[in-house]
């Protein structure tokens, strides 16, 4: 899902009427359309909305199909992981605080969401899971 229907979600949420949300998004970035805004515009005014009251609901362990392939291949190598051991917890939250330290690791306080990834940013997350999943391979074939 992208930021662009998150945002639309949690507008709906919080029961914004079309004047009030146009003027959060001026007072949040400056501009009145989320298309002329870039992602990190985007992401902020999420974080706006979240401050407001938005909470993010998971609709259940499946990732829904709308999610782009980069993003799927992302879960599965990390739930492979953890099927290997090299992983202990394949919790979501458990994932937010990889991605976290791989990507912010010098940024208290930034979020990283697995799910709002870009696709250089989660090919950086694959490529150190397929490393991990590659080790757990090696060490169940000896075992």
């Amino acid at each position: 899902m992208n930021t662009i229907q998150i945002i639309n979600i949690a507008r709906g949420q919080l029961g914004m009427v079309e004047d009030d949300y146009r003027a959060m998004l001026v007072r949040v970035t400056g501009l009145a359309s989320l298309r002329q805004m870039s992602e990190r515009q985007r992401i902020d005014v999420l974080d706006h909305m979240k401050k407001m009251g938005f909470r993010v609901q998971s609709g259940g362990k499946r990732v829904p199909s709308d999610v782009p392939g980069f993003i799927k291949k992302l879960y599965a190598v990390w739930h492979s992981c953890h099927q290997l051991g090299v992983i202990e917890d394949k919790s979501n939250a458990a994932l937010r605080a990889f991605c976290k330290r791989q990507l912010a690791r010098n940024s208290p306080n930034v979020v990283i969401d697995p799910d709002l990834l870009t696709y250089v940013q989660a090919s950086i997350i694959i490529e150190t899971l397929k490393k991990m999943e590659a080790r757990g391979r090696k060490l169940r074939g000896k075992a």
